[in-house]
């Protein structure tokens, strides 16, 4: 039996007096809602903002969206990160064109078999754009809700997982699922935060037995961290004519369809530049002479962190021409096209710099 607490109705009216003002609580389309969905996966909304609004301006409806070139998308989404969700709005945009009528469909089951859309965003897309009775369970709902049940099972498991969604779906109003879920992810972003939540200032704190026992802290359970796995990578900025070489990575590789200047991690206890030399001849098939440091960047992905030293190259002499055996496809493009091109984090910080050293005047 699930454990019951009335905690619904005093957390509604509050998130109704105390919401923040958002364009897509504004005007809950099914195709914003669908947008700030993605785009706040991993980041929080102060950021999705003015991306959000860059999005609308570029791709008003979804039929625009579906039309647009994938490079058009992902440049206007470098910078929130995790790019797999670009290419999958993108290509859910044409699946809906192609299958729905260019309307997103209207129940659970069929808005999961899009690319992108897994149980929470089908939910939060069904219940804030249609007013379906769905529940959603993001960090922020397994947050508060670990601390109002004081669940003690690990939230990351699947078993914790289970009993989350199973408290989520058994305390849903019925027709008041759009405004108790973003009431939830609203109270988990405000107040019953991670760290230090306000419990002073919390719609529900009377109800909440985290906070009855002085467990708020240490709710919810979750597993030990692994230790994260740290990367020496190079990359190579060949020049030629006043160009420089960039390559495009596959769709289905990390950062798919982003720019990069090629190169890659050293093995074992190989040099730098022995590094470099070898990625740059299994990627492009030449032979490279490098050249000055250009600087050290580091970055912190999902799952591992990489510090990256990017170099000056030189084709050999009677090298043959750059071959993408590794990549989509090559081009080579002046500092100033360099812009137009989607990267990610670290590439385009070494882009930055070439343009830096350039005088500002690439």
């Amino acid at each position: 039996m699930i454990d019951q607490i009335p905690f619904s109705s005093p957390l509604i009216r509050w998130y109704r007096r105390e919401k923040r003002d958002f364009p897509w609580r504004d005007d809950p389309h099914p195709y914003k809602v669908w947008v700030c969905e993605i785009m706040a996966q991993q980041t929080r909304l102060g950021t999705v903002l003015p991306y959000f609004d860059r999005w609308m301006a570029a791709f008003p409806t979804l039929s625009d969206l579906a039309a647009a070139d994938q490079q058009a998308v992902l440049n206007l989404w470098e910078g929130l990160g995790y790019y797999s969700r670009a290419r999958n709005l993108h290509k859910a945009a044409q699946m809906v064109m192609d299958k729905h009528g260019g309307k997103l469909p209207a129940n659970r089951p069929e808005l999961e078999a899009l690319p992108g859309i897994g149980r929470y965003t089908a939910g939060a897309i069904a219940s804030i754009a249609f007013g379906l009775d769905e529940a959603v369970v993001d960090g922020n709902v397994k947050r508060v809700l670990a601390r109002i049940f004081e669940v003690e099972e690990a939230v990351d498991t699947t078993q914790g997982t289970k009993t989350i969604w199973a408290l989520a779906e058994a305390h849903l109003p019925v027709g008041q699922a759009a405004d108790y879920n973003q009431a939830l992810m609203e109270l988990g972003a405000r107040v019953c935060t991670p760290r230090q939540p306000d419990c002073e200032h919390c719609p529900v704190a009377g109800l909440c037995r985290a906070n009855q026992h002085g467990r708020q802290t240490d709710l919810p359970v979750k597993k030990p961290k692994q230790k994260t796995p740290h990367y020496t990578v190079t990359a190579s900025v060949i020049q030629r004519d006043g160009r420089v070489l960039i390559a495009q990575r596959p769709q289905d590789a990390l950062l798919g369809g982003m720019w990069e200047f090629p190169g890659g991690k050293r093995e074992g206890r190989e040099s730098l530049a022995n590094c470099l030399k070898r990625e740059i001849l299994e990627e492009l098939g030449v032979k490279i002479e490098v050249g000055e440091k250009i600087g050290i960047f580091k970055h912190a992905y999902s799952h591992f962190k990489v510090t990256l030293h990017a170099y000056y190259s030189q084709l050999g002499n009677g090298t043959l021409e750059p071959q993408s055996l590794e990549h989509q496809t090559l081009h080579w493009v002046s500092l100033a096209e360099l812009d137009d091109y989607p990267m990610g984090k670290i590439d385009r910080q070494i882009s930055l710099e070439l343009q830096k050293k350039n005088n500002g005047n690439p």
